[in-house]
């Protein structure tokens, strides 16, 4: 972390305490906050922020034309999030070049230009960053959705998962989902061509069931031993159940060298348990993030070229 660094954390929709919290915890000092942005001294990785402001600066404009020149003299494409001043602020956006940001389809990599961010702080103050972590729009990933195969819209956070990681299995890789049904993540891991285990204790829906590649069985995943399963190429978990359970069996897969790379949905019951958070985060190779899909869950993802980073 840069201790003396200036950010803006942009809190996940309507988890501005758990990004306080978070903040709080990595000894960032929060200066100010409006809606959901958070002006910090310090620049820390974050769960709960579903974009960072890396460089952000301050710029006194005295009418809306000095704030476009402004913008429009450090760099092309600027997205507004407007904290207040909301027409001042959506005049400005209308005499700035505008953002494409059509839909994903999946299978698409993430954007690569740089997409910076900026707000009018004050009626005459713009804080503007050239620069964010999230090259998409406010860090939403949204994607062109299939309404009609998937059984559930859960297969989106795997969507998202995949293009925010930057890889997904290869045709003929051995998946097993656990927690399953109704089948939206084994819906997304058939369609990669991947060959497909899942476990649940409901069955899936039919017409994910018949998929090729797709064997599924009735039971627990928590009766699942990695020395029964053997070894897999992904192991998956959307499973509804506590996160100091899951960390549980993820060690477990982890310690047993039984699965090369993880996707999992760290569900939070009641009061958001950080040290939880904190123990996924601090397994060498992980990221934790908030999807865009996300609810009141985060993504987990460890990967095998991740880990052997970390050695």
């Amino acid at each position: 972390m840069s201790s003396d660094a200036l950010a803006v954390y942009l809190a996940a929709q309507g988890f501005e305490k758990e990004l306080a919290d978070e903040l709080c915890r990595k000894g960032v000092s929060i200066k100010a906050s409006k809606e959901r942005l958070f002006l910090a001294s310090g620049l820390t990785d974050s769960v709960w922020a579903q974009n960072i402001w890396l460089e952000p600066s301050f710029t006194p404009v005295r009418s809306v034309g000095e704030a476009v020149r402004t913008l429009k003299s450090v760099q092309r494409n600027w997205k507004a999030h407007p904290v207040g001043f909301y027409r001042r602020a959506a005049v400005i956006e209308s005499q700035l070049p505008p953002v494409k940001a059509r839909p994903l389809r999946f299978g698409e990599p993430a954007p690569v230009s740089p997409l910076g961010a900026w707000t009018l702080w004050d009626h005459d103050l713009l804080l503007a960053s050239p620069k964010c972590s999230s090259a998409f729009p406010d860090g939403e990933v949204r994607f062109e959705e299939d309404r009609l195969n998937p059984p559930s819209r859960a297969y989106l956070k795997l969507w998202e998962a995949f293009t925010l990681a930057g890889c997904f299995p290869a045709a003929g890789e051995l998946c097993l989902d656990m927690g399953a049904a109704p089948g939206g993540w084994t819906w997304v891991l058939a369609r990669l061509g991947a060959s497909v285990f899942s476990i649940d204790k409901s069955p899936l829906a039919p017409n994910v069931a018949s998929m090729h590649g797709v064997d599924a069985c009735l039971g627990s995943g928590f009766g699942l031993e990695p020395e029964t399963a053997g070894r897999v190429d992904w192991f998956f978990s959307d499973m509804a159940c506590y996160p100091e359970r899951l960390l549980t069996v993820v060690q477990k897969w982890l310690d047993a060298g039984a699965a090369k790379n993880f996707v999992c949905t760290i569900k939070l019951q009641g009061e958001t348990r950080h040290d939880i958070v904190e123990a996924f985060s601090g397994l060498p190779g992980s990221k934790v993030i908030h999807l865009f899909c996300n609810k009141h869950e985060l993504t987990w993802i460890n990967l095998e070229k991740w880990r052997l980073n970390c050695l």
